[in-house]
């Protein structure tokens, strides 16, 4: 939560005097509750036509779901309960809605719950007001200091949340227990009259989220036995994940009775929110000169990828699978072409299949995987969605990689290796296909060349871009392993693909060998 700071401008009234005198002229500035507030604003920016994506910025695949249903929370009046998975922008959203506060709103200086100089509230704020009148010091709160936020835990305790009373602070002042005044506030009370998120609800503790409830329904809570009354302007919000919200039950009915209204958010629906929502997030910085090139082959492989892992036997489909998974492979991609560039001293590196290895690193601490992913191990399991997400691609460009067999005979004749037929009798005899992440271009494209039609084959049937033909070129050699036509083997830098019958064979004849 940022601390509230003095906004000096020669417009704005520093005294209660100044903001009573700038309330006749603005009727904006005068005190109102913190969702009438929102409500407002709200309305302005919806008389102007916008909507969905263009009420929430960079909150991509919401605007026809999700947007439309927090829109009506806000003119309704209501708390905010956002239950999805993770990695769907639950927090981001909870954050965009200070775009709705007002720009600036006056608060009485040294008052710890930010009262408004004509509405003062507590003691505190009554005894300022006293005491100086009319030349009160009033602060200007920008829209992001009135935004609070707190990741919820086993531990917090009602005093980091709502605060505790100092007893010595009320002996030497001869406060009451129960007076305002003898209070250490917490970060809700501190962030009265704006909106307050608490990030994975049901794992408060009970007892804590009855005094959230008490403070939603009575604004009264009980610390260490003493009752307060908390009179709070609180626009709250929460999120948390379906499966501890069903399963583990930790949010008490009562609260959860209070909660105005609850937003189901999702993952991207389709391919291309998904792939603009990796592109908006990643961060893909040059160095000096060096800048990486990434063909748009290579975002739709990594969401295709989280797609697959998403419905993956492998993968708890409880967890989720988040975005955040997509943004980090297509940095750690990034990172790989850029070292090779600057090794190479290549000022425009492009991406390449046998870059892929260099985001497993990224993905597997991202997937929580089910006992049978256990069983395989995380980089079994990312190879496995990143051959799933290679296979979907090329089954939207490119014919099978083998035909069906004879429904009679059980076998294929050479005919039905389809357009492939030269590129595999080349691997048939005997021929082996080396890539390295680390040669240079020209050599990248010489040890592809060297594969009969290969070329040829690409540019009919994909018509790739100039300087995308080597990748393609590439993803078919790919295409051909995952569609079961050739072998491969891990280098140190890279790929070695060679006949698959020939690769058994050898593979068998070292079992023998070793027997």
């Amino acid at each position: 939560m940022t601390q509230p700071v003095l906004h000096a401008s020669p417009a704005l009234p520093t005294t209660l005097a100044g903001v009573r005198a700038l309330a006749h002229v603005d009727p904006r500035v005068a005190a109102r509750p913190i969702k009438l507030e929102l409500r407002g604003n709200l309305i302005d920016a919806l008389s102007t036509g916008r909507s969905g994506e263009q009420l929430f910025p960079g909150l991509v695949g919401y605007g026809e779901t999700v947007i439309p249903q927090v829109v009506n929370a806000i003119l309704a009046g209501h708390d905010l309960l956002l239950l999805g998975l993770r990695g769907q922008a639950k927090t981001r959203l909870a954050r965009a809605l200070v775009q709705f506060l007002d720009d600036q709103v006056p608060a009485l200086a040294g008052d710890p719950l930010r009262s408004h100089p004509l509405a003062p509230v507590g003691a505190v704020a009554e005894d300022l007001v006293a005491r100086q009148g009319e030349s009160a010091r009033v602060i200007w709160l920008s829209r992001h200091d009135r935004y609070g936020e707190k990741l919820a835990t086993p531990d917090v305790s009602v005093a980091d949340l709502i605060g505790d009373i100092d007893p010595i602070r009320a002996s030497r002042e001869g406060y009451d227990l129960g007076d305002l005044r003898a209070v250490t506030f917490g970060i809700v009370p501190r962030t009265n009259r704006g909106i307050f998120c608490i990030n994975e609800l049901p794992d408060l503790a009970p007892r804590i989220q009855v005094a959230l409830f008490n403070i939603l329904e009575e604004q009264d809570v009980q610390v260490r036995g003493i009752p307060l009354r908390l009179p709070l302007d609180l626009m709250l919000v929460f999120t948390a994940n379906p499966e501890d919200y069903t399963s583990r039950g930790q949010i008490i009915t009562p609260l959860k009775d209070r909660i105005g209204a609850q937003v189901l958010t999702h993952y991207p629906k389709n391919r291309d929110d998904g792939v603009r929502i990796m592109e908006q997030e990643s961060d893909l910085e040059p160095a000096g000169s060096c800048t990486p090139i990434i063909p748009a082959l290579f975002p739709m492989i990594i969401e295709e990828a989280a797609r697959a892992a998403r419905t993956s036997e492998f993968v708890d489909s409880k967890s989720g699978v988040s975005a955040r998974l997509t943004i980090a492979a297509l940095e750690a991609l990034h990172a790989n072409i850029l070292q090779r560039g600057l090794l190479l001293r290549e000022n425009r590196p492009h991406a390449r299949m046998i870059d892929l290895p260099s985001v497993l690193a990224a993905m597997t601490g991202k997937i929580e995987l089910a006992y049978e992913g256990e069983q395989e191990g995380p980089l079994k399991v990312g190879w496995h969605v990143l051959g799933e997400a290679v296979k979907a691609l090329w089954q939207e460009r490119l014919p099978p990689v083998i035909l069906e067999e004879d429904a009679r005979s059980g076998k294929r004749d050479e005919r039905d290796d389809g357009p492939w037929k030269d590129i595999l009798a080349w691997f048939a005899k005997g021929n082996r296909l080396v890539l390295s992440d680390r040669s240079s271009t020209k050599e990248h494209e010489a040890a592809l060349s060297a594969v009969p039609s290969l070329a040829r084959i690409t540019d009919e049937l994909l018509a790739p871009p100039r300087d995308e033909r080597a990748l393609w070129q590439e993803f078919v050699i790919e295409g051909l392993f995952l569609g079961g036509a050739l072998a491969r083997e891990d280098s140190a830098r890279g790929m070695v693909y060679s006949d698959l019958l020939a690769h058994m064979m050898t593979r068998e004849d070292k079992k023998r060998r070793r027997t």
